[in-house]
């Protein structure tokens, strides 16, 4: 990564300096950025030195199916993980009017011109391309005329809902919907957001993806050092919002420190995420093919069979969320392993510092047991004092696996720092969320068992103890259909039968 330090004085070097700050300020405006923001990441951040990965001559048809392309999975103090690229940008976008056919062969030139400039992997660039209910509505016959309602997969167990249906707030989340809800830091409501699509691209290289972003929606003409033409969709696409986060074991720690954050010295030096704990296990992901509407052997959510338009295509919901790490930090190391995995018993106890550098491991298994383990928490079987508590994961396992125990969503999020929707626009911890799931009604239901609403019910939980809901206020949610890579650019317009 570059930075601009002490030996960029004079000279040659000062001619350095400049273009390197340039190259920073430019990277920082297309990425949505504080200068400061991505200066500090690309400065404390370490270039990946990866393992070589498998890889394969044709790339994926299930878009986010990359782990063949990144490196090998490898165990950290014991558990098995896997990282994906350093960066992530989340970009949002609304579209000017409905995408014709030469529309959708600019999107799928500009695609493929991303992915021979850059190699698919870490080094270069992955690219997903995902599509919002506000675009299918612009689809002859709208959201529920035959072109869209004959082709996105219909629920099995409902056959009347379609697997694509707009995000809901959650139980905990701020809304109208929640009377009584708050939040005691970030006190704000969520908004259901109504962007066209979403381009998510990863790389190791910040620069990387504030070139094709720029190139994609921005009218940039050069991709790698190369002219190759503007992709001529700058006057259809409107970006509504940038979104970056960061993966890498302890620099949610560094950036921490640069900026002074009060928690600072609370949060682990090894985690890759801010609340102290990995969120990388390979245990708990599922194979890229269950998270599908055609499925696998595992487990097959909806009507789609293989062949059909969108047999490899899922479901991402994308959310943000600010994390009140002031008081996330304030609670023992006990209580905090508790609120993010399990009381009956913890799976450690952590350091006699409970708070110095995290105050316990970073790297702990996500073990499932089965369904019903979150409500043997809540009814405080065998937890500490027999307190009646909820663990996020546990919470989530309620419905988060297939029969066989498979996991039925693979995780896309990370750390961001920035002040989107922070109330007095300070620059605050963020997770920026992204899940690749079967089926939308599958997420509210994830969601919903997060919070557990009946549990806490039943078993009378405290807002203490009721898994880290208190600590994370969600401010946008939207749920997106992910083409098949065949189907990426500007789905069903092809098949429009007036023929534009």
């Amino acid at each position: 990564m570059e930075s601009v330090g002490a030996s960029d004085v004079g000279g040659a070097g000062l001619a350095s300096a400049v273009l390197t700050r340039r190259r920073l300020l430019a990277s920082a405006a297309r990425l949505g950025l504080a200068t400061s923001t991505l200066g500090a990441l690309d400065a404390l951040a370490r270039t990946p030195r990866r393992a070589a990965a498998a890889g394969r001559r044709a790339l994926p048809e299930i878009q986010f199916d990359v782990n063949d392309f990144v490196e090998p999975a490898r165990a950290v103090d014991g558990v098995v993980v896997r990282f994906p690229p350093l960066y992530t940008s989340y970009t949002t976008i609304a579209l000017s009017r409905r995408p014709t056919r030469a529309d959708q062969e600019r999107m799928t030139r500009a695609l493929a011109t991303v992915e021979r400039t850059y190699p698919f992997s870490p080094r270069g660039v992955f690219v997903v391309v995902a599509y919002g209910v506000p675009y299918f509505a612009r689809m002859p016959g709208g959201i529920d005329g035959s072109l869209v309602a004959g082709t996105v997969p219909r629920l099995l167990s409902d056959p009347g809902r379609s697997a694509l249906e707009e995000a809901v707030p959650g139980p905990t989340d701020v809304s109208p919907s929640n009377p009584g809800v708050s939040k005691q830091t970030f006190d704000v409501p969520v908004a259901i957001e109504s962007n066209d699509l979403v381009v998510v691209l990863r790389s190791d290289s910040s620069a990387i993806l504030g070139e094709v972003l720029e190139y994609l929606v921005g009218g940039r003409a050069s991709l790698g050092g190369r002219r190759v033409g503007a992709s001529g969709l700058h006057g259809l696409l409107r970006v509504t919002s940038r979104r970056l986060m960061f993966q890498q074991i302890g620099l949610p720690r560094k950036v921490a420190d640069a900026h002074g954050l009060a928690f600072a010295g609370r949060v682990n030096p090894e985690s890759p995420m801010w609340m102290g704990f990995t969120d990388q296990q390979v245990i708990g992901s599922g194979p890229p093919a269950v998270t599908t509407f055609a499925g696998n052997p595992s487990s097959v959510l909806t009507s789609a069979r293989p062949g059909d338009y969108f047999d490899r295509g899922s479901i991402m919901h994308l959310s943000h969320v600010i994390e009140d790490l002031g008081q996330f930090y304030a609670e023992p190391y006990l209580d905090r392993v508790q609120c993010m995995f399990r009381s009956n018993p913890p799976p450690t106890q952590g350091n006699a510092d409970q708070f110095t550098d995290g105050g316990g491991p970073a790297f702990l298994d996500n073990t499932f047991r089965d369904p019903g383990d979150a409500a043997q928490n809540a009814a405080g079987f065998d937890t500490p004092g027999g307190a009646h508590r909820l663990g996020h994961l546990t919470a989530l396992q309620r419905s988060s696996r297939a029969p066989d125990s498979t996991p039925l969503h693979i995780r896309a999020d990370g750390a961001g720092l920035d002040a989107m929707d922070v109330p007095d626009g300070s620059l605050q911890p963020k997770l920026q969320f992204a899940m690749f799931v079967p089926t939308a009604d599958f997420f509210a239901t994830l969601r919903r068992n997060q919070a557990s609403p009946d549990l806490v019910g039943q078993f009378a939980v405290s807002a203490a103890h009721a898994g880290i809901e208190r600590f994370i206020t969600t401010t946008r949610r939207q749920n997106f259909l992910v083409p098949p890579r065949r189907h990426r650019a500007f789905p069903l317009v092809e098949l429009d039968p007036l023929g534009r």
